[in-house]
């Protein structure tokens, strides 16, 4: 079953969502050259728990971090470290989850560190798009496969391709609830779409192929040709007069 969320829970939902974009705005902020990832998670998470929410991720079967926090080639799920400093010409994803009333908001965004290449840009960009152009779509009474088509035949022309292996989800009071949200599709085709439905969408786009392995430490996961990899993310609700992006907040 495809939890549909009531006006009461929605409100909560709105705070949650509010928090992990400005989580997200806290960390774009934090972004420079020489800074670890594990100092810029302990950001992440203070600003979350200031606002008297918790990170969503940190113990998250298992996970040590506030936020996921991928650099380059890594697609999702890398782990904030001391030893790990970004560099100029980076490209960071930041994955946040905020949890507050017993609702959870979840988002990322892929950030330049300094000056990056006119490639790294306009793969950053394209993702970034298709995400806008997905979620024009969420729209009640179209289907999943609305969604999912809307990335990926954005992006192949361009000469990008989505990640398969790794898709969104709904999310809501569990971190990940029904229905998977891949990005990719058939028109037509997979659950439909009805009001009070809050799902995030989240383009894993590649420069690359399309496939992708874990790392040793079973969390990490990169492109298997090396290729750099962009992710962008809101939290969605579906509603009577078009979709919500309860994270998006500039």
């Amino acid at each position: 079953m495809i939890p549909i969320k009531n006006t009461e829970q929605l409100k909560k939902m709105r705070i949650a969502g509010r928090i992990t974009g400005e989580a997200l705005l806290v960390a774009e902020e934090a972004i420079r050259p020489g800074i670890s990832t594990k100092a810029l998670d302990e950001v992440i998470r203070h600003y979350i728990e200031k606002c008297g929410a918790r990170p969503t991720f940190l113990g998250y079967g298992g996970f040590p971090g506030a936020a996921c926090i991928s650099i380059n080639d890594e697609v999702i799920h890398g782990i904030p470290s001391a030893d790990r400093l970004l560099k100029e010409g980076d490209i960071v994803k930041v994955d946040v989850g905020a949890s507050i009333h017993g609702f959870t908001g979840d988002a990322a965004r892929t950030f330049p560190v300094g000056q990056i290449t006119p490639e790294a840009t306009a793969l950053i960009e394209a993702t970034r798009e298709s995400f806008f152009r997905a979620a024009a779509m969420a729209l009640s009474g179209n289907r999943i496969g609305d969604v999912g088509h809307a990335v990926e035949s954005y992006v192949q022309p361009l000469g990008y391709t989505v990640v398969r292996k790794y898709v969104g989800h709904g999310v809501g009071a569990e971190l990940h609830e029904d229905p998977e949200v891949p990005n990719f599709g058939t028109p037509g085709r997979g659950p439909r779409l009805f009001p009070g439905m809050t799902i995030a969408i989240e383009p894993m786009v590649n420069a690359g192929g399309a496939d992708v392995r874990v790392l040793a430490n079973h969390w990490t996961v990169v492109t298997s040709d090396g290729s750099l990899s962009a992710h962008y993310e809101n939290t969605v609700a579906i509603g009577e007069n078009g979709p919500e992006l309860l994270t998006y907040i500039r």
